[in-house]
């Protein structure tokens, strides 16, 4: 039988084996932690392009990658919005826009809002020739205020300018008080791939708005493909909006809204009974854009933002149901 001093000595004795093992059993869950901290890090989610509007601005970064990118857009101001990207011919900026560009649509717009439309088209062309070479590649659909939208598009390289001309409630264009914005779209590709959809759209001048199947509610990924591509009345393309609708909503009053030649068109603030929720703006022929949107139960409407949606089969209601 041991002594206690014998004890004590055998008990010390195995001290440095016992601190020796209880370092390395904490080594390895250490290293399990970091391993797994590692593999964690690894498994990164796509870069997203953020675009914040408090006022009348576009709150983002100023270069981006070519390619497919990922743009989220949040509207914290009390207007709707929505960004376009005009990609500009070569040699052309945003002073050029400030100069020749803005004052032709400034003094055009003013002139319809005096009820002189035929000397406010006739300002229109004073539109410089480069402007028509200037292509409308894609963007957010329109954005109530206090929401957001997640749109994904391909961008060439080169210069653009980031622009909403939704209309303040004295008819002057957003673009003219702050939202034009030069963005650089760089030679390095990004790494990003298009998501996979799960509804699939596609809009031309001659079938309107057309889909497949119903559409349920959570979340979901809307691609849009633009079959062809014209400048409609109002100067611009066709392009696809979201928007929710509440039981009071004048589907006539909004019909009507969405032409911005219109004095009471595409201006603050907007029908009331509607909720928009993005979509893709205005892109060339050929070419496919996404969205996102979580979706509860209700209804809701696709529409472009032409004149007449409607007469044009861009004006499709739909129920999404529990």
């Amino acid at each position: 039988m041991k002594t206690s001093k014998q004890y004590l000595q055998g008990v010390y004795g195995q001290l440095p084996l016992l601190c020796l093992s209880f370092v390395l059993l904490m080594g390895c869950k250490s290293d399990k932690k970091v391993e797994k901290e590692e593999t964690a890090i690894e498994v990164k989610s796509e870069p997203v392009i953020e675009i914040v509007t408090q006022v009348m601005d576009f709150q983002s970064v100023d270069t981006i990658p070519s390619g497919w990118n990922t743009f989220k857009y949040i509207n914290k101001s009390k207007e709707p919005h929505f960004f376009l990207m005009d990609k500009y011919p070569e040699g052309k900026t945003i002073e050029d826009t400030e100069k020749e560009v803005g004052p032709a649509f400034d003094a055009g717009m003013d002139l319809i809002n005096e009820g002189k439309t035929d000397e406010g088209f006739a300002a229109f062309n004073k539109l410089p020739a480069w402007f028509f070479d200037v292509v409308f590649t894609g963007g957010s659909g329109l954005v109530s205020p206090g929401h957001s939208s997640t749109t994904t598009m391909y961008l060439e390289p080169g210069y653009y300018i980031m622009e909403c001309y939704v209309k303040m409630s004295n008819g002057k264009f957003h673009s003219s008080m702050g939202m034009a914005k030069p963005i650089i779209v760089t030679e390095e590709e990004s790494t990003i791939q298009p998501p996979e959809a799960t509804v699939a759209l596609s809009i031309s001048s001659t079938e309107g708005i057309t889909y497949d199947g119903e559409i349920g509610k959570g979340p979901q990924t809307f691609s849009v493909e633009f079959k062809d591509q014209i400048a409609h009345e109002n100067f611009v393309g066709h392009d696809i909006n979201l928007v929710r609708l509440d039981a009071n909503s004048d589907l006539d009053a909004l019909d009507a809204w969405m032409n911005w030649l219109d004095p009471k068109g595409l201006i603050n603030p907007a029908p009331e009974g509607f909720t928009f929720l993005g979509g893709v703006n205005d892109m060339p022929a050929g070419s496919k854009g996404y969205f996102k949107v979580d979706l509860p139960p209700g209804n809701y409407a696709f529409i472009s933002e032409v004149p007449q949606p409607r007469s044009k089969n861009m004006l499709k209601t739909f129920v999404v149901s529990e």
